[in-house]
């Protein structure tokens, strides 16, 4: 698993901002107020820095940004980085200046001089986040991280602050290998492993083979991963941190790779999909960051990891499918595979778990691509306090959210002819007939959200806390959404 930059936190020395050898990080206001060690950068460095504080370019940057200053004289230091922040950042803004620090500072040690800056748990979380790299693919071992030491007025509160962020942080680097790594690596078995062995960390693990499924009438998982030689799975991790409350069920798509079936998808893009267990890669991470953290709150979560692939044995469309749940299924798109296989899996999540409520996650459909870019994930539930919870959690954890319609008309949209439904509407209303055709396996009464990712799972260019690539959004809304709704 990729490791979090080491960061350290310790008591201000003013002395060491002469002698630090590698990069050192000051923060200015918007106004051009030094505080002691910019004062102390300042002489050291002979006005150097009120200079550059006076610069069009550093009035030019916006809050969280940062201006480079190359080998500053009278420092020992490679570069000195100046942050315009102000003194008692808002959380975004002090995880933006963690992220322009994690952009610039490469291989060399960094010496962050935070002294009594506001939030700089969070400055600290920023930089860890944005400094990810997925590298286990390449040959050349990967360079290692310069250590980071952030110096503040009261090191062991902040430290004892950024405890529960290193667990976030740790659960969103997870969620982001699972989703980076290719499919030939990682397969159905070698997903169910990685979980099984999170059982070191207090994790409960249950997996489910065939056989069992089969068993139990999970017959759409089943009809999804049939044509691939990789088995299916099912994994089932609890934690157990609140008593005798009733747990939230996670629930997340793991197809590990997605051809489309006999539907199949064009060639263009198509080495993409590996990134289609994008929903139980965060469920994974979720769970992960709950068992660091040793989360007061039961939480249950459940992946479905399937290959879709075409072959002899690959269900066809048109193919009449029973469900978990008892309704028939007309599969007229092979390709709409990621709602059977979340379908089954919230079965028995309710039959067997009795949850107090439910959130799926899945990269499910282009269609939210369409509608909200790659800026927001699309979000459905039948319960407005679950979801106003939902929606505020991921407001303040960075994580963009828009609620989305559900309604009785788009029922007529998935009625089939010769079953109780078909799995695809086609293209109008994409994203919202997929929601709609899962609701449908919810059980009256359970509060539910479905989240579809497909748009803010992997990302083309750079986030304020991402790099391109896979992301690993939803770890931090869901765990704060335990925090405050789940947490005793």
């Amino acid at each position: 698993m990729t490791t979090p930059a080491p960061i350290h936190f310790r008591e201000t020395d003013l002395e060491l901002l002469a002698t630090f050898e590698g990069r050192v990080v000051t923060f200015v206001t918007a106004d051009g107020r030094l505080d002691q060690l910019g004062r102390r950068v300042n002489r050291l460095t002979r006005g150097a820095l009120e200079r550059a504080v006076s610069s069009p370019a550093f009035e030019a940057l916006g809050q969280g940004e940062a201006l480079e200053m190359g080998f500053p004289a009278g420092m020992a230091a490679d570069a000195l980085q100046v942050v315009k922040i102000a003194r008692k950042p808002r959380i975004a803004e002090a995880r933006a200046a963690g992220s322009a620090i994690a952009r610039a500072k490469g291989a060399k040690p960094v010496l962050v001089a935070a002294g009594a800056l506001a939030n700089a748990a969070e400055l600290a979380f920023g930089l860890a986040l944005r400094a990810y790299a997925y590298s286990d693919m390449k040959s050349k071992e990967a360079e290692p991280q310069g250590e980071v030491t952030v110096m503040v007025a009261k090191p062991e509160a902040v430290a004892a602050a950024a405890g529960d962020q290193a667990a976030l942080c740790e659960g969103v680097f997870f969620a982001r290998d699972l989703t980076s790594a290719p499919a030939n690596v990682l397969g159905t078995l070698e997903f169910a492993a990685q979980l099984e062995a999170m059982e070191e960390l207090g994790l409960e693990i249950e997996i489910l083979d065939e056989a069992a499924m089969e068993k139990l009438g999970m017959r759409l998982l089943l009809a999804v991963g049939q044509g691939s030689a990789s088995p299916s799975r099912v994994v089932v991790m609890r934690w157990n941190g609140g008593g005798d409350e009733a747990p939230l069920a996670l629930v997340g798509k793991g197809v590990v790779f997605d051809t489309g079936g006999i539907s199949l998808k064009p060639a263009q893009g198509m080495e993409e999909m590996t990134m289609d267990m994008g929903g139980a890669g965060v469920v994974s991470g979720v769970m992960r960051a709950l068992a660091l953290r040793k989360a007061r709150a039961n939480v249950i979560g459940l992946v479905g990891l399937v290959e879709n692939m075409p072959s002899h044995m690959a269900t066809r469309p048109g193919d009449v499918v029973k469900s978990m749940q008892g309704l028939t299924v007309e599969i007229n798109n092979t390709d709409a595979e990621g709602r059977l296989v979340l379908a089954d899996v919230l079965c028995y999540a309710q039959q067997t778990y009795k949850p107090a409520a439910i959130v799926d996650l899945a990269t499910l459909t282009g269609a939210a691509i369409v509608a909200l870019g790659n800026e927001m994930a699309a979000v459905y539930s039948n319960d407005e306090p679950i979801a106003a919870a939902f929606l505020a959690a991921a407001a303040a954890e960075g994580e963009g959210a828009w609620r989305m319609p559900l309604a009785p008309a788009y029922d007529r949209m998935i009625k089939s002819s010769i079953a109780d439904i078909k799995n695809s509407a086609g293209r109008p209303a994409g994203s919202v007939t997929a929601a709609q055709f899962l609701k449908r396996f919810v059980e009256e009464g359970t509060p539910w959200i479905h989240l579809d990712i497909a748009g803010v799972a992997a990302i083309k260019s750079d986030s304020v806390l991402s790099p391109k690539g896979c992301t690993g959004w939803g770890v931090l809304a869901l765990d704060r959404l335990v925090r405050d709704r789940f947490e005793g």
